[in-house]
C-alpha cells in the first residue's frame, strides 16, 4: 500500500528543525524510518509533514555537557 500524500522538509541545523516542528504541530520526526514508513504504508501513521532530521549534525555524537553528558539522538551504539 501506498501512504497518503506528505510534505517533505530537511533542515540545515536543529534551529530550522524546530522552527518547522513549532509551525506544524501535527509533523512527525523522520531519522532512519524504520518504524515510522512501514506505519505510513499501513496509514497507521498519516503525517502532513515530515521533518528529516537524519542528517543534522548537532544530534549525533556523546559530549560532557552542564556537569553530564548529552548523547544525540542520532548517535549509533555500533
Amino acid at each position: 500500500m501506498y501512504t497518503a500524500s506528505f510534505r517533505y522538509a530537511r533542515p540545515q541545523n536543529l534551529d530550522e528543525a524546530l522552527r518547522l516542528l513549532e509551525a506544524n504541530p501535527e509533523a512527525k520526526l523522520l531519522a532512519g524510518g524504520h518504524s515510522l514508513i512501514p506505519a505510513m504504508k499501513l496509514r497507521l501513521a498519516t503525517p502532513a509533514l515530515l521533518v528529516d532530521i537524519g542528517r543534522l549534525s548537532e544530534l549525533k555524537g556523546i559530549r560532557e555537557e552542564n556537569g553530564g553528558f548529552f548523547v544525540g539522538a542520532l548517535t549509533t551504539h555500533a
